[in-house]
């Protein structure tokens, strides 16, 4: 018998979090999250998401243990203010039992129908920023930070429940030697000269702090257009900054401002921390921060996490200017491969920016909907 149980406290919130850890225990390639960080941004008390959103997280139980798990979401900015009737669920994980992914499905489902919401689609997380997607492809690869791992029999599960496909992400990578540096540097400086922009480059975290504000309004400008896009308030940027500015290093952090001073892109690189994250094993302490910190440091990996420019200068090159950054940067590092986080299939803009990179599709995910 399977039972569903709604989770509430801190510890119970812990047993959701920690559930993946026994799923995918001894997996080279599943990369834990620190388990404390994960038990806060489900703490509606810390994270201001829940002031636009209500979250529900339940585990599926059989013989007294715990075989499952998933959040259910209703994005209220979404629901009333863009009129997508949309049941969110993420955080989804379960034993290869379909009777456990159906319990669990089955009582996100309910919740979409009270709400009188239309269809249910995931994994997806809060809004744009959170990880999204089902691994499809590319299970023998690392999974990131920022990405969900999973086993290949989710997807199986998926469609055996009625799901169809709804979104396509692809994740690529590229070796640094592929950049023509050269190349960059060229267009970079005519791209400034014909509009007057001014690139910044930062080495400590206080410098860049002043401009943080007004990347996230730029974040908002830039993507927009696209379908999936949840617009990311004042609170949660303020939660944002706080949460991963002190994980990135600051020399990975790339601003274009035009001749006015205001920003007019940006661009975001992470170090790879998935090797620490899997020494660390979802604590900080006692080694946990050493190797994050070192990783930090030391990484000759990086991940890609955000590109975005603003509507009025999309299609003028201005990327050749954050390109032309990041290759002096990754040159002093010794940088060796850039991976990209998880793009739409659709936004072939941003497919167009990476081409001459000669980027290799390593994974591929997906989102899943079901009418109500």
């Amino acid at each position: 018998m399977i039972t569903i149980k709604e989770m509430h406290t801190k510890k119970e919130l812990t047993q959701f979090v920690k559930f993946p850890f026994s799923l995918y225990k001894e997996n080279p390639y599943w990369v834990p999250p620190i388990i404390k960080d994960e038990v806060a941004t489900f703490d509606k008390s810390q994270n201001p998401v829940f002031k636009e959103a209500d979250a529900h997280f339940f585990v599926a139980i059989q013989n007294n243990k715990i075989v499952g798990r998933v959040c259910a979401i209703v994005n209220w900015t979404e629901v009333n203010k863009q009129h997508i009737k949309k049941m969110r669920f993420g955080w989804f994980d379960f034993i290869d039992n379909l009777q456990v992914s159906k319990a669990l499905l089955d009582r996100v489902g309910e919740i979409g129908k009270q709400h009188q919401l239309e269809y249910m689609e995931g994994p997806i997380g809060f809004n744009n920023l959170d990880k999204t997607g089902v691994l499809t492809e590319g299970f023998d690869h690392i999974g990131t930070m920022i990405t969900w791992y999973n086993h290949p029999y989710y997807k199986t599960h998926l469609e055996s429940l009625g799901f169809v496909k709804e979104k396509e992400y692809l994740e690529n990578k590229f070796a640094f030697a592929k950049v023509d540096g050269a190349y960059y540097g060229k267009l970079s400086k005519l791209i400034k000269r014909r509009y007057k922009l001014t690139a910044l480059d930062f080495t400590k975290t206080k410098e860049l702090m002043p401009y943080v504000d007004n990347m996230f309004e730029l974040f908002n400008e830039a993507y927009s257009s696209l379908s999936t896009f949840v617009p990311i308030s004042k609170e949660q940027q303020a939660y944002f900054k706080k949460k991963y500015l002190s994980f990135i290093n600051p020399e990975y952090i790339k601003f274009v401002l035009d001749e006015e001073g205001k920003m007019v892109a940006f661009g975001i690189v992470m170090p790879s921390f998935s090797k620490a994250l899997q020494k660390a094993r979802g604590s900080l302490f006692p080694f946990g921060i050493y190797h994050l910190i070192q990783a930090r440091k030391h990484a000759k990996d990086v991940t890609f996490y955000l590109i975005g420019v603003h509507p009025k200068y999309q299609n003028k090159g201005l990327t050749a200017i954050i390109f032309d950054q990041y290759t002096k940067t990754f040159q002093t590092k010794g940088i060796e491969n850039c991976i990209r986080t998880p793009e739409l299939e659709e936004n072939t803009a941003i497919h167009q920016i990476w081409k001459n990179f000669d980027p290799i599709t390593h994974k591929r995910r997906r989102t899943y909907r079901k009418q109500l």
